[in-house]
């Protein structure tokens, strides 16, 4: 009894569920998005056979394999009918498409079901995820100074019905040390490029796609170099509020996090802020006045974002938000942008004196 063996594009537009027969361990360092983990073996299961058929061989580690398996099938194929539904078939990989994929294939298809598998596996899947992201496509990169609502812009302009790649999103993580307050754990790196990939592939080639500029890690989630390269030639459009807003926002983003977390952020940022000025703002925290340790921290943060523009040496086109909702700021940005020409998959924007006799880093 054969099963169709998909290319990783087939396999990923296929309707029904897919199931992950990779071990626990290996689904934590990434999988594909919206695959179940359906392991085979668990953890250990997988180091015992890894270990028997380095020792004893291919004959005997099936055998062991075997009677690790053995009980479970009945329940393998139970799960496999809950989550298949009417009607869909199943897709099932396992790290290479060899004989983990294969035994499930053929159990869940001896029990009924329309199974097909991924040629090469999760391994293949992860050479298309580096291809993927290398592709070019045109690309607005939105700057601006920490608690300038880049992210709530994003968002407003993705209602807007423009393509945006919302890396902090993704990664869980706001990008400074401050970041992962109030948010879910970080997936891995591996993870984080397999989530940018579906999302890359789906995006038009002839419209930008809008992303907020990073530095080279968000969190502990390093952006893939192919992306990077594109962000740092990409035009940039550098969003502006005055200091008031920005600590109104960070307030208000921050104001639920834990006192100890956010001091232990704090002191991350030590020895680049000062030790007086550190002490200062751990005092306001402890002291319930969020607000005070804020316009201390935007200090440094200011300074850093200021001496990036200046090590780019990039000319920058800025936008005045001043009072502005995420959607009212998303709409001045497009207004900017209109002007703009796409060229052979480079956006350029035209010639503009005044930007270019503004500093980059002014406020």
């Amino acid at each position: 009894m054969s099963h169709p063996s998909l290319s990783v594009t087939d396999f990923l537009t296929l309707p029904g569920p897919i199931l992950d027969v990779r071990s626990p361990g290996e689904y934590a360092d990434g999988h594909i998005p919206g695959a179940h983990s359906f392991p085979l073996f668990d953890n250990d299961e997988r180091a015992a056979v890894g270990t028997c058929y380095k020792q004893q061989g291919r004959d005997a580690a099936v055998e062991l394999g075997l009677e690790f398996v053995g009980p479970k099938m009945a329940d393998f194929v139970r799960q496999a009918k809950a989550l298949a539904g009417p009607d869909k078939p199943v897709r099932v990989h396992c790290w290479r498409g060899g004989m983990r994929s294969g035994s499930m294939a053929w159990l869940l298809q001896t029990a009924g079901l329309s199974v097909v598998t991924l040629s090469g596996g999760y391994k293949a899947f992860r050479r298309w995820v580096r291809e993927t992201v290398a592709q070019p496509r045109p690309m607005i990169v939105l700057g601006g100074m920490t608690g300038t609502a880049k992210t709530d812009i994003l968002q407003a302009l993705c209602d807007r019905g423009e393509a945006v790649l919302d890396l902090e999103g993704l990664a869980n993580h706001r990008g400074s040390s401050y970041g992962a307050l109030l948010l879910p754990p970080q997936p891995r790196t591996e993870h984080f490029e397999n989530l940018i990939a579906l999302q890359w592939q789906s995006f038009p080639t002839d419209r930008p796609v809008w992303i907020e500029a990073e530095s080279r890690q968000v969190g502990s989630c390093r952006i893939p170099n192919e992306l990077m390269d594109q962000m740092e030639a990409a035009p940039t459009l550098e969003v502006t509020r005055p200091v008031r807003e920005r600590c109104d926002l960070l307030v208000k983003i921050y104001g639920e996090a834990d006192t100890e977390s956010l001091v232990e952020a704090t002191e991350r940022v030590r020895r680049r802020l000062g030790g007086e000025r550190t002490q200062a703002a751990v005092q306001y925290i402890r002291g319930g006045n969020l607000r005070a340790a804020v316009e201390i921290l935007l200090l440094y943060y200011d300074k850093a974002y200021r001496y990036d523009l200046e090590r780019r040496g990039k000319t920058i086109p800025q936008v005045d938000i001043s009072g502005m909702c995420p959607d009212r700021a998303a709409a001045a940005l497009l207004e900017k942008v209109q002007a703009w020409d796409w060229h052979g998959g480079t956006l350029k924007f035209p010639h503009d004196r005044k930007s270019e006799q503004e500093p980059c880093n002014a406020l």
